[in-house]
């Protein structure tokens, strides 16, 4: 079996223009004579490798808590597609029985290529971009997949990864009540 660790590290990953950067503090050090090592740190919920849930663009939708963990464990494809996608190009990619699909190459979701995903009843959506909406065009393509309860894996780090089948795990913390989770996504297969 081979793994892909599809996961941007934390503090090195650049943030989302105006989200909190992350930073850490070691509280207790044994090179300092103390008993342990232990260290508390600070991030923002959408840093590097992290899951949207309904509650992040849906003002009564679920929080990250309550988005069902089947969703982020299953089948999967990887597919590499580039520019702003549309619903006739979602729907030319055969999505037929596909419901956890990967995009890597730089793409980014218009309203009608969220529309057409949803529609092929896909469960969960993930990118290499920081966002699946491009810039200027965030919130339409966010709300027509949360709506749905179509929670979205973004920041994948998806270099590596040659298009196909996999098995994903990609768990978000639970963070009752927030809106977004970071995750260790992997990617597995035979």
């Amino acid at each position: 079996m081979k793994l892909y660790d599809i996961s941007r590290e934390l503090f090195s990953t650049p943030v989302y223009p105006g989200d909190p950067t992350p930073s850490f503090e070691r509280v207790r050090r044994m090179e300092l004579g103390d008993m342990c090592n232990l260290t508390g740190f600070y991030t923002g919920c959408h840093s590097a490798t992290h899951v949207d849930a309904p509650l992040h663009f849906v003002a009564d939708g679920a929080s990250i808590d309550q988005v069902p963990l089947e969703a982020f464990f299953g089948p999967c494809r990887v597919i590499t597609v580039s520019g702003i996608l549309t619903g006739a190009e979602v729907d030319a990619l055969a999505l037929q029985k596909v419901e956890r699909v990967l995009l890597q190459g730089g793409a980014f979701l218009s309203q009608s290529a969220a529309f057409a995903f949803g529609e092929a009843g896909v469960v969960l959506i993930g990118t290499d971009q920081q966002s699946i909406g491009s810039a200027g065009d965030e919130q339409a393509p966010h709300v027509e997949l949360l709506s749905r309860g179509i929670p979205l894996l973004e920041g994948l780090l998806l270099d590596d990864v040659p298009d196909g089948e996999y098995f994903l795990c990609a768990q978000p913390l639970k963070l009752a009540g927030l809106e977004a989770s970071p995750v260790r996504a992997v990617l597995f297969c035979e």
